[in-house]
């Protein structure tokens, strides 16, 4: 049976200051209204710089990961952004809980690996191995093979020049 944990999401277009102002001056932000995503899995497919990862992770901080990627208790304060999107945004969810997460951030997965070393998190749950001694590739199916156990939401951001981004529910 697919859980379906993330029905909708909607811009919340009255709390918006500045339409102008960056993420908000960015075309298909300004069109947000609703979008419904699909109960197995979504993607975002674009141009770059047509908000795909701007979006997403506005996504993933309002639903508790951080910004910089990993689970809900992962904490690398890489600085203190945080998107002001984030506040515009309405999620329809389910009553159903996951019981699994992960914000898959290319851009800033070095900086997951480095401290899933240094805070001895455990790379059991990576396959056992550090996912610096494996290459780029390598280390993304590490992650999605003994990491992400289903009944879960998943998000996955490539890169600032990618040109797809999916959210997986």
């Amino acid at each position: 049976m697919t859980r379906h944990f993330l029905h909708s999401f909607s811009m919340d277009r009255g709390s918006v200051t500045d339409w102008a102002a960056h993420p908000f001056s960015v075309p298909a932000i300004q069109r947000l209204e609703t979008l419904e995503l699909h109960p197995k899995v979504t993607f975002f497919v674009g141009e770059n710089g047509s908000g795909k990862s701007t979006l997403l992770e506005a996504i993933a901080e309002k639903l508790g990961f951080n910004i910089e990627g990993g689970t809900k208790n992962t904490n690398m304060a890489m600085g203190e952004y945080s998107s002001p999107l984030t506040r515009c945004l309405r999620l329809s969810r389910t009553s159903i809980r996951p019981m699994d997460g992960f914000f898959l951030r290319a851009e800033s997965f070095f900086n997951f690996a480095t401290l899933i070393d240094e805070e001895k998190y455990g790379t059991w749950s990576y396959g056992g191995k550090s996912l610096h001694e494996q290459s780029h590739g390598e280390s993304f199916l590490a992650t999605m093979q003994h990491r992400l156990g289903g009944h879960g939401l998943y998000l996955f951001v490539r890169s600032p020049a990618a040109s797809c981004t999916t959210l997986r529910s």
